[in-house]
């Protein structure tokens, strides 16, 4: 049976579906109940290009995660990527309507719808709004204004837009496979949740999470998103390098690459290391070095931090970044990537996991589980936000109900 404090990710990827499940505990911490996760053939870059193919993906990763959690899955929370996201920064002015100048939660919705309206184009969407400060009467740097009392109320926010063609395509993907979307997010910000540390989102950091058919950035400053991009290229793309440049099969060469593969040239002390390579066509394997699997792979992953660099220069982050770079996805574990990166991005590189879970928190304790995982961190606030408010609002009314009672007993 499906139970309230239930949280499901669905990452739908280029080359894979995964979800998660989790509970949340009484700590508001997650605890891994159940893992599902199939091979994808219907994506391009991040984008959907065949509906049925993908919701059948997504009901076989739903049904191995129902069977290890053994639990109903009817939602989830829906990773969103490709390069049609566009992020942008907004601001929004309201005066405040309530008594004495306090500051109210009706407030702060006014002030974030005002900060949502921006020219849009008719196929354009707005995935997120995302307050990064508040400014009170002036007083900026504030984080939750309700309770103040003030005149002005201004946000700062980060706006992210998607193609509606795509959110449409990724709803119906969905919905085919009988879930319900609880609310779309984008990749990037989920995969931040899931890697990055309290005080590297405060500092600044930035978060390059390598995919199959994509790259996505996101960067984090002062405990909000200030910046999002998606690359159209990924690990699928070495793939494919290797295919062509070592005449073989793309099965073969994802084996290859996987196995032996390293993006550091510099890294291989022995050039007498070889491998046995496949070719098309089923004749005679050949024999290739472990160099020359790193000369092809270095130029393909040096363009994509190379490209990488290029958006995080022009979204002007305003700080030097001291949380430095973390690199997270499947495509992150090949040999060497944190070096490279490292090396053409001038900034320090860790390699980021998803930590700080419980249950079976070991199964996805893996850079390709991030954006998955980020889903249900993302969920998870959600659901502690709404139960606060829900608290805050049983709160309230308990208290005008005992004043009307009050009143009756005096008259």
């Amino acid at each position: 049976m499906p139970r309230d404090n239930m949280i499901v990710g669905l990452d739908i990827g280029t080359t894979k579906v995964v979800v998660v499940v989790a509970e949340v505990n009484s700590e508001g911490r997650l605890d891994i109940v159940g893992l599902g996760e199939t091979s994808s053939g219907g994506l391009r870059k991040g984008i959907i290009i065949d509906i049925e193919n993908t919701a059948r993906a997504i009901e076989k990763a739903v049904e191995q995660a129902e069977r290890m959690s053994g639990l109903k899955i009817n939602s989830a929370f829906v990773g969103l990527t490709g390069p049609h996201i566009q992020s942008i920064n907004n601001k929004g002015v309201v005066a405040v309507a309530g008594e004495e100048g306090e500051i109210t939660p009706e407030d702060v919705q006014r002030v974030l719808q005002a900060a949502r309206v921006i020219p849009l184009t008719a196929e354009r969407r707005v995935i997120h709004v995302l307050p990064r400060q508040y400014i009170v009467d002036g007083y900026d740097g504030i984080t939750d204004p309700v309770g103040m009392s003030g005149s002005r109320l201004e946000v700062e926010t980060q706006i992210v837009t998607a193609a509606g063609a795509v959110v449409q395509i990724t709803l119906k993907s969905v919905q085919r496979a009988n879930l319900t979307v609880d609310e779309l997010v984008l990749n990037p910000l989920a995969s931040a949740e899931a890697v990055l540390q309290q005080a590297e989102k405060e500092l600044g950091a930035v978060v390059i999470d390598i995919g199959g058919g994509t790259t996505e950035i996101a960067i984090i400053y002062q405990g909000s998103l200030w910046f999002a991009a998606v690359l159209p290229v990924g690990s699928e793309h070495i793939t494919g390098d290797l295919a062509v440049g070592l005449r073989t099969p793309i099965l073969q060469a994802e084996g290859i690459k996987k196995e032996h593969g390293c993006v550091f040239a510099g890294l291989i002390d022995n050039d007498e290391q070889f491998i046995e390579v496949p070719p098309v066509g089923g004749k005679e394997k050949r024999r290739v070095s472990l160099k020359t699997l790193a000369t092809i792979i270095e130029p393909r992953v040096e363009e994509i931090f190379t490209l990488a660099l290029q958006k995080i220069n022009a979204a002007d982050p305003q700080t030097l970044l001291p949380g430095g770079v973390i690199l997270t996805g499947g495509g992150a574990l090949l040999k060497g990537m944190t070096q490279l990166s490292s090396e053409v991005l001038g900034m320090p590189v860790r390699l980021g996991v998803p930590e700080g879970n419980g249950g079976l928190a070991d199964m996805v304790a893996n850079p390709a589980y991030a954006t998955a995982v980020g889903l249900l961190r993302y969920g998870a606030n959600r659901l502690a936000y709404s139960q606060a408010a829900a608290g805050q609002e049983a709160i309230w009314a308990g208290f005008w109900q005992r004043l009307k009672n009050w009143w009756r007993e005096l008259f």
